[in-house]
């Protein structure tokens, strides 16, 4: 994907990993979590006025009675019509339907963002990238623990994947 390219909102979801309240919260790098997620707002709240889906994945940790705080999504981040995901694995795929709800839809294309970068998005992509979809990352969409971890993926392993760019690049075709 380049700067000139359009994603065809009827092919193509906006996927959101770990945007929850005791994640955006962690120390990371290159930049806040809180930027994360305004970024990300502004992604989801550009893919639904297209009419094309936001995926929120968030984690919940398996074998425990009770999830730590701040488990839920940041609140108003899940909107009517948004497709919620609750894995228990890094990825977001092993055994939560995510790929099923995916191709119901015609979906061929994934947009990422999300926390950490090396971790829950990268894990979510890699899995997505043998199923075959077609993936663009949105690098400041995203954060890790480290910059260099956050580098690592952004400079390194996404490329292989797919298309890197900045949020300004993303954009979807219209009627």
């Amino acid at each position: 994907m380049t700067a000139a390219d359009a994603l065809d909102p009827a092919r193509t979801a906006l996927v959101l990993v770990d945007l929850m309240d005791r994640i955006v919260a962690l120390p990371l790098e290159p930049r806040k979590g809180t930027d994360v997620l305004a970024t990300a707002e502004g992604l989801a709240d550009a893919f639904r006025s297209a009419g094309a889906p936001v995926v929120l994945i968030r984690v919940e940790r398996p074998g425990v009675a009770e999830q730590p705080p701040g488990s839920g999504l940041v609140a108003g981040l899940l909107r009517d019509g948004d497709l919620e995901v609750v894995k228990r694995t890094i990825g977001g795929f092993q055994g939560t339907g995510l790929d099923e709800r995916l191709r119901e839809r015609g979906i061929t294309t994934l947009v990422f963002g999300g926390i950490a970068t090396n971790l829950g998005v990268e894990s979510t992509a890699r899995a997505a990238a043998d199923l075959g979809y077609d993936l663009v990352f949105v690098e400041d969409a995203m954060a890790a623990f480290t910059a260099a971890e956050h580098q690592a993926s952004v400079g390194l392993d996404f490329p292989r994947l797919g298309s890197v760019v900045a949020a300004s690049q993303v954009r979807l075709t219209t009627g």
